[in-house]
């Protein structure tokens, strides 16, 4: 066999195992077994025919084994020279010298046979001689011997097998192995395919890893003017927002050996194994640079230390961490070996691993826009079989808020919606009722209400709608349904504009529509249910984060106590008397948007009722129904919108 270069290329050899040598020992064993059992069989007969046999003086000897309670029979020479024992011969595996018997059979009772033996032979002038003894099978016995010994091994070997992690070639298959990095290889030439092409939308941070691509393709670029490799980068985003894919796809463009792991790999149940793997895949790594070590979410081994005080002084975790800091800031600044690191919990991490020096740039991948969410689109739409003239634009208009693990989901739950239609391409309506189950839960129509609760239900949701369509800065409603749907027992649809800073006015009205539900109830029949849970925990969380957080207080002021990384632990970051004040502000807030809701409704009471009795009739509302009791919005206007958020009903 040749190569593309006409150069021979030896056969691979195959490799020594060490269980061909117990399958040859089995084999030795059983040929042993079957062979030397056979050498000397002997003719079977009858005890009938064996007296009849010495009778007529053709038994020279009888050799009577206990153990088996069998007979050999030896006949004199005469008698082997007649016909009648032609059989009784022996065949061509007998040893010479007369050992083999001719004739072997059982019997029963030994002193009924040596008895009926000697009536026999009693009146021959040559009886024949009789001798006894005892057969062993000297393989048989030594395997039987050392059974619990090989089952005794066997079970250690498995044991021990499962405990190093499994696998019997790679690294941490064996016990003395343990030690050894769980990473998984990608080689630049066969596995990793992943380019900047393959990842739709997070431009800004391409852009970011885009120096570090070119750094391992070129790096006397950058050294020959003096400059240091970057040691690391972390990868900082919500969850579903392509950290890995991106991580992936730098190596791709690169083409450089990649090194894939998550941070729960390094954890393992024997004390000093979580640090031994580090080091083991700093090494490999070093031993194949340029190259990029991958570690998913590092928040399990990059936690800060010492915050845990249940925790003991050789804490695991702590001396992996220990050892990964000594290995980034370890090794050599040619050696071409840049880490690449993701996590969606940045506040927890470690500040020593967060210096330069190790981690020298945090690359944040934020939620897709509305021109990203679009490229996303794109990409998971391509295996789709699409109805034509499918809007991608208005499809990203109608999530804002996904991520890009959002968005494939959407699309693979549109498919099967339109599956189980059986239609033969998937249609907008297919995606919209997607975003329906994905955002509200699964549609729950055999719930059964009683006409109160019901005529309940309706009039909450009509309260939502009613607030939100007079006020300037509430978000634009979409439809509105009393169809249950996951806890919701009903629901007002918004789609609010994609907005980067949120003022006063926009938060307090956007907690009076939240509380328009409780206020219709109110309002009309006098009384609150415990249908508003969801609302009150929206508008509580809103308040909360008025006061205490963003700073939108008058009496509280410019102060925030947003502790992200909880090191305030048990103790408040204020007084009680700040305290007392802050628990009043957040309960004024939320009882004046809702005077303010009742009041509104007030003056709105008649259409309020019109779009009850209207959910009601029809179960789920939409803009156009709106428009035509409302009439006109005087501050809503049709263009794009861009958030997907819905005001539920417990």
């Amino acid at each position: 066999m040749v190569d593309k270069k006409n150069k021979p290329v030896q056969p691979k050899k195959p490799k020594f195992n060490p269980y061909w040598i117990y399958g040859g020992l089995l084999l030795v064993f059983i040929a042993i077994q079957v062979f030397g059992s056979s050498i000397g069989d002997a003719t079977k007969t009858t005890p009938s025919q064996f007296f009849e046999f010495v009778r007529n003086g053709d038994v020279a000897k009888v050799v009577i084994i206990k153990n088996t309670r069998v007979a050999q029979v030896y006949l004199t020479t005469e008698a082997e020279q007649k016909k009648i024992h032609e059989k009784g011969k022996p065949n061509n595996f007998n040893l010479p010298g007369g050992n083999i018997p001719n004739y072997t059979f059982e019997f029963g009772d030994l002193q009924n046979f040596e008895n009926e033996l000697d009536n026999v032979s009693k009146d021959l002038q040559q009886k024949p001689e009789v001798g006894f003894k005892t057969e062993s099978s000297t393989f048989g016995d030594l395997f039987l011997s050392l059974l619990p010994i090989i089952i005794l091994v066997a079970v250690w070997i498995f044991i021990m097998k499962r405990m190093s992690g499994g696998g019997g070639g790679g690294a941490g298959g064996q016990i003395f192995n343990i030690g050894k990095s769980k990473a998984k290889l990608f080689d630049e030439k066969t596995d990793v395919k992943t380019t900047f092409k393959d990842v739709a939308g997070l431009e800004g941070a391409k852009e970011e890893v885009q120096e570090i691509v070119d750094f391992l393709k070129n790096p006397e670029k950058y050294t020959n003017l003096g400059g240091k490799i970057p040691k690391g980068a972390l990868l900082v985003g919500p969850p579903g927002t392509g950290k890995t894919l991106l991580a992936k796809a730098v190596a791709g463009e690169a083409k450089v050996p990649f090194f894939s792991l998550s941070g729960s790999d390094f954890v393992e149940m024997f004390v000093g194994v979580g640090a031994s793997r580090v080091r083991d895949l700093f090494k490999q790594a070093k031993e194949k640079s340029p190259a990029i070590i991958f570690i998913d979410e590092i928040d399990a081994i990059g936690r800060a230390r010492g915050k845990n005080a249940m925790s003991g002084s050789n804490d695991e975790r702590e001396n992996t961490l220990n050892q990964l800091l000594t290995e980034m800031d370890g090794f050599g600044t040619k050696t071409n070996v840049i880490v690449l690191a993701a996590t969606n919990r940045a506040d927890v991490l470690d500040k020593a691993l967060m210096r330069a020096g190790r981690f020298d740039r945090q690359i944040h991948v934020d939620l897709p826009n509305l021109t990203e969410r679009k490229a996303i689109f794109e990409v998971h739409l391509k295996p789709l079989k699409k109805a034509e003239g499918l809007d991608v634009s208005f499809l990203s208009k109608q999530t804002p808020g996904f991520s890009g693990a959002d968005i494939a989901n959407l699309c693979n739950e549109a498919a099967l919606i339109a599956a189980r239609k059986d239609k033969k391409a998937v249609e907008k309506q297919d995606f919209l009722d997607a975003v329906d189950r994905i955002v509200g839960g699964l549609e729950k129509r055999s719930n059964l209400f009683s006409v109160e609760e019901k005529k309940t239900i309706a009039y909450h949701e009509a309260g939502h709608a009613t607030v939100s369509w007079f006020l300037e800065h509430a978000d634009p409603l979409v439809k509105v349904t009393i169809v249950p749907r996951g806890r919701s027992l009903g629901a007002a649809w918004y789609l609010p504009e994609e907005k980067f800073i949120t003022r006063t006015e926009k938060f307090l009205d956007e907690i009076c529509v939240t509380m328009g539900g409780r206020a219709a109830e109110k309002l009309i029949f006098g009384k609150i249910s415990t249908g508003a849970l969801s609302d009150l925990e929206s508008v509580t969380k809103k308040a909360k984060a008025m006061v205490m957080i963003y700073g939108l207080n008058e009496k509280v002021g410019n102060v925030t106590f947003y502790d992200p990384a909880g090191e305030s632990g048990f103790v408040k970051p204020y007084s009680e008397k700040t305290a007392e004040l802050i628990d009043n502000e957040i309960k004024n807030i939320i009882e004046t948007q809702y005077q303010r809701a009742i009041d509104l409704l007030e003056s709105k009471k008649d259409i309020l009722k019109l779009l009850a009795e209207r959910l009601i009739e029809r179960e789920v509302i939409f803009k156009d129904d709106l428009e035509e009791l409302f009439g006109k919005s005087p501050f809503k206007n049709n263009n794009p919108v861009e958030v997907l958020e819905e005001k539920e009903e417990e």
